[in-house]
């Protein structure tokens, strides 16, 4: 292969090829044809679903490779349980995913129940009122999910529209439990108070306004042509992809396979609830919507079934060893007990008053041994592994955690497209780094 000096035109550089393959004379001519590009998208950005770094090598425009790298919240919630009491616990674990704090607390709590063996001993009612809990949570994170994503692909107005719909969510979680994130409202044995009536009438306009603000939601977006053409057949991952990657959740529902847990291994009485397993067929980011707003209606079913079921009754298991203190009353600062109740726990017998402050300081004794309990989140399959050595401590609890899972799913759905749709598959997958770096 022969070729002329190159010269220089009012035009460029010229080459005068006579022979061989004109890609490898400039490959060997120009430094950059073989050069890539590699982009560093987090931790901080906007795009990345929280502290999440994304390490992308591209070709232009398009993505070679992918490498999610987590770790940068440091929370160090897992070890930190080994240091507080059982029921102290809950306090802990409900900052993991913040924006399914209802789901955490109840795992965990569900597991250290089956340790201690009292799974079916916990109240009818507190039962109940775990599933109501858990099923507006979910509302309130797909609400989060569809806001952020819509705003991520250029639907701002989404954005705002999901978060006064969440809001109303939250203001039900402090009517509930006294704090609108972060509850602790979950404990082992049942839940911490009671669902006050003005909650329910609250809980019964939610139900009333949702379906309407939904159809708002479908009329910005479902018949956009940007929405669409920025949805369909972008980020794909089939059912086998999904499987060999432990992916769960509505992504592996968006690719037809209708695996929920509320279904497949009921928990909290689940089987005896009426409600479908939306799927769809496309594997895509527009399944993934799909499926996750089918999911909010269908969780409005469940709530309007909870709200039947509740039922007069306790709402903590009758064993006084085990159950946490679960009628208190607020004192006038808004801070501690009030002085009524402060003077009936006093006022019952030396050995009531003795009883609570072990309760609280200490906690109570679970049985040695180990349980795995799985639970569906909006995320996917939330596990808990929680290892007891007989103390008052956990000696191990570990998260399974559906956002740090289906993570390792974006190089595959990721690699081979272009950079702007690494932003739609990533927001697809609905991670949540308060899950991954727990």
């Amino acid at each position: 292969m022969t070729y002329a000096t190159e010269h220089e035109t009012d035009e460029g550089r010229v080459f005068t090829v006579t022979g061989g393959d004109w890609d490898t004379v400039v490959k060997g001519i120009d430094p950059l044809h073989d050069e890539k590009i590699i982009v560093n998208m987090g931790p901080q950005h906007p795009s990345t679903h929280g502290v999440l770094r994304l390490v992308c090598e591209l070709e232009g425009e398009t993505v070679t490779e992918v490498r999610p790298i987590v770790g940068y919240l440091h929370t160090g919630i897992e070890k930190s349980l080994e240091f507080r009491n059982w029921t102290q616990g809950t306090t802990f674990v409900t900052r993991m995913d913040y924006l399914a704090p209802i789901f955490n607390e109840t795992g965990y709590c569900l597991a250290v129940e089956k340790l201690l063996g009292i799974t079916d001993d916990i109240p009818e009612r507190a039962t109940t009122i775990r599933v109501l809990m858990m099923e507006l949570n979910r509302i309130a994170s797909h609400l989060v999910w569809l806001g952020t994503t819509g705003m991520e692909l250029g639907a701002i107005s989404v954005m705002l529209y999901c978060f006064r719909e969440r809001e109303y969510v939250l203001e039900i979680f402090e009517m509930v439990s006294g704090l609108r994130m972060n509850m602790a409202y979950v404990r082992p044995g049942g839940v911490a108070q009671d669902v006050p009536d003005a909650a329910i009438g609250k809980i019964r306009d939610f139900l009333d306004l949702l379906p309407k603000r939904m159809k708002e939601y479908e009329d910005l977006l479902s018949g956009q042509p940007i929405w669409t053409e920025r949805t369909q057949g972008v980020a794909v991952l089939d059912v086998s992809a999904c499987l060999a990657l432990g992916t769960t959740g509505p992504v592996l529902r968006s690719a037809g396979l209708p695996w929920d847990l509320r279904k497949t291994d009921p928990y909290c009485g689940y089987e005896t609830y009426e409600f479908d397993v939306p799927t769809a067929e496309t594997g895509d980011v527009w399944g993934r919507y799909l499926v996750r707003m089918a999911e909010m209606r269908e969780s409005m079913k469940i709530i309007e079934q909870c709200l039947e079921r509740l039922r007069p009754g306790p709402v903590m298991v009758a064993d006084k060893k085990i159950a946490w203190p679960a009628q208190l009353a607020m004192g006038a600062d808004g801070m501690g007990n009030s002085l009524e109740h402060v003077a009936k726990i006093m006022g019952e017998s030396m050995e009531s008053l003795i009883h609570h402050f072990k309760l609280v300081t200490e906690g109570f004794r679970v049985p040695a041994g180990q349980v795995y309990v799985a639970i569906e989140h909006p995320r996917g399959e939330l596990g808990v592994h929680a290892v007891s050595d007989g103390g008052t401590r956990p000696y191990r609890v570990h998260y399974r955690e559906p956002s740090f899972i289906n993570l390792q799913a974006l190089p595959a759905m990721s690699e081979g497209g272009l950079i702007a749709d690494v932003i739609a598959g990533g927001a697809s997958l609905d991670p949540v780094m308060g899950g991954c770096d727990r």
